[in-house]
């Protein structure tokens, strides 16, 4: 039984436990037309049946292994390297063996059962898996993307013990989000200081809702994704587990923020002494990869009661319990609600982003009366308004509603 020298493979085995890799192995080692069979199935779902060197190759680069994490951390050896180069020829021989396929297999294609072929792999992997230009290539992409799951996903959450990737995320930029310069700026040094391992606070931005708070982590996200930072979105009902996510964190060579949005807690919630612990918790608590980052309507975290006010003895008490959580956060940045001037800067922007070409008197109009008909002024407004009008005008529309 030909097994290509898959018993001796390294670092890249889990790449075998691979359904199609798996029945194609099995059909190759036998040549044994059912598992070509379920191989060629598979493959055809994945558009892949004429390129199964591609679909290896694929498996390989998405592949958690130990080439992918040192590579990304910049702690390759010569040892390691040697072993993934040993475990790339051998799984580039399984995948050319497409082209030659057992008797009793090609009698099967004779009979109509659909080929599978290696193909071209044009990609990071060339002709040859091999080579030391291949290789240079792989180590640049795990510096750039990381390894695993990591690769194309920046966004988390954590289920189970385990973090799980959140598809289809934002690709929004900073320069998306109009105005607001220092708000940005302020949360994007802090965001600096945390990547490049100097001091960094915990940040909380609060303010009007569509401000723009949320899509500004985004937008800070995209940007430093290939610099190491991803997040993980942590549910209100889940800050008690704050600890445990940051103790599974802790090993990761990746810069990580918590983040929470549209926080807000009751006063005697039992997540507000879990979050305050987080916040300014024990050495070992605050992680050097690991920042927590808010989001709030108002800076006033624990919501305040009319009975807080009525016992005046007690009141000034009461303010500096609801503000002391908000105040542990260490940087809090404030988003300002929206004025007439600030609204119509936004407009005018985004409408030269998307090259609208009303001329700018009848923009504004539309634009207030956007703002009238769904209730005030704000970024997501001016958004919305602009990506309404735009849809309208692309189809031949008058711009009416």
């Amino acid at each position: 039984m030909k097994t290509f020298g898959t018993e001796t493979l390294v670092l890249l085995g889990d790449v075998l436990k691979d359904e199609a890799v798996s029945a194609y192995l099995q059909a190759a080692a036998q040549d044994d037309p059912a598992s070509y069979a379920r191989a060629a199935g598979i493959l055809l779902a994945e558009d892949m049946q004429d390129t199964f060197g591609a679909y290896v190759a694929h498996k390989v680069l998405y592949d958690d292994n130990l080439f992918a994490r040192r590579a990304f951390a910049g702690k390759l050896n010569d040892n390691i390297r040697r072993a993934f180069a040993h475990d790339l020829r051998i799984l580039q021989s399984l995948a050319s063996s497409a082209d030659c396929p057992g008797a009793k297999i090609s009698q099967a294609i004779k009979d109509g059962l659909p080929a599978i072929r290696s193909g071209n792999d044009d990609g990071i992997f060339g002709k040859q898996w091999d080579s030391v230009e291949t290789m240079e290539k792989l180590c640049a992409f795990h510096r750039r993307n990381g390894y695993g799951v990591y690769i194309g996903n920046k966004a988390f959450t954590f289920e189970d013990g385990a973090l799980k990737p959140v598809r289809n995320t934002s690709d929004i930029s900073l320069a998306d989000l109009k105005d607001y310069e220092a708000e940005k700026k302020a949360v994007e040094d802090n965001t600096v200081n945390f990547i490049r391992g100097l001091p960094y606070s915990n940040m909380l931005l609060y303010g009007d809702k569509g401000t723009g708070k949320s899509s500004t982590i985004h937008a800070i996200l995209n940007k430093y994704a290939e610099q190491g930072l991803r997040a993980v979105e942590v549910t209100k009902d889940r800050i008690k587990e704050i600890s445990a996510i940051k103790e599974a964190l802790a090993g990761l060579p990746f810069k990580f923020f918590l983040f929470i949005d549209d926080l807000s807690l009751e006063e005697h919630d039992e997540k507000v002494t879990s979050l305050k612990a987080s916040l300014e918790g024990s050495l070992s608590e605050k992680g050097t990869n690991v920042m927590i980052v808010a989001t709030s309507n108002r800076r006033h975290i624990l919501k305040e009661n009319f009975s807080d006010r009525e016992n005046s003895v007690h009141a000034r008490d009461t303010m500096e319990e609801q503000l002391s959580l908000s105040d542990r956060f260490g940087l809090t940045v404030y988003f300002s609600s929206t004025g007439k001037t600030e609204y119509l800067s936004i407009i005018r922007q985004l409408a030269e982003d998307r090259k609208i070409g009303l001329p700018e008197e009848d923009l504004f109009a539309l634009a207030e009366r956007w703002a009238l008909f769904k209730g005030g002024r704000s970024p997501r407004r001016a958004r919305q308004f602009i990506d309404f009008t735009y849809s309208c005008l692309a189809k031949g529309q008058p711009v009416e509603f």
